[in-house]
């Protein structure tokens, strides 16, 4: 089980970096390539269940292990694959992801207010609003992170979700006197 395991692995690999190497602009590879791919995920699957999701993650946050991974030095990719499948099946591990992740943009829509970028200010409340309704929130990770709502900034308690809670506090949505012209 375990050649199977790494030979599925290895063939991922090859196929991302095939795409990454040769593939366009997009980070789009040839119809072949996107085949060849989507069979690695398959075989992948099958040996380790969301293991090639797990993995990808991975290598978004670290692209250098893709190539390593290719060529057969599996021991940072594999200790990657293990750290993303801690963050995936853990709501402890989800939940501090949550919260570093909405502190950072918020950090990051203050920046681009004070220095006049309008445009990534608004992207930015944008992806706050999609993180606010996020919908791979469970109701394990919203009990945890209704006991982290200082850390998200919310301080005052008005009876909404998790969800209307961030929006209201972070003025992304604006409350009931939206549609009313208020």
């Amino acid at each position: 089980m375990r050649y199977a395991r790494t030979k599925a692995f290895v063939r991922h690999a090859r196929a991302i970096d095939a795409i990454l190497t040769h593939g366009n602009a997009e980070g789009l590879g040839t119809p072949e390539q996107m085949r060849q791919l989507n069979d690695a995920r398959r075989s992948f699957e099958t040996v380790r269940p969301h293991g090639w999701r797990d993995v990808e993650a991975a290598y978004v946050k670290h692209p250098e292990r893709v190539r390593e991974a290719s060529n057969g030095r599996l021991q940072r990719a594999i200790q990657a694959l293990q750290h993303e499948t801690v963050l995936r099946t853990s709501p402890q591990h989800r939940a501090a992801r949550f919260v570093d992740d909405w502190q950072k943009l918020k950090l990051a829509s203050q920046r681009q207010y004070q220095v006049g970028d309008m445009t990534g200010y608004n992207a930015t409340r944008q992806a706050m609003g999609d993180m606010a309704k996020s919908p791979q929130r469970g109701p394990q990770l919203e009990s945890i992170l209704a006991g982290r709502k200082l850390e998200l900034g919310i301080r005052l308690e008005t009876g909404r979700s998790l969800g209307g809670e961030l929006a209201f506090t972070h003025c992304i949505d604006l409350g009931r006197g939206r549609g009313l012209g208020i």
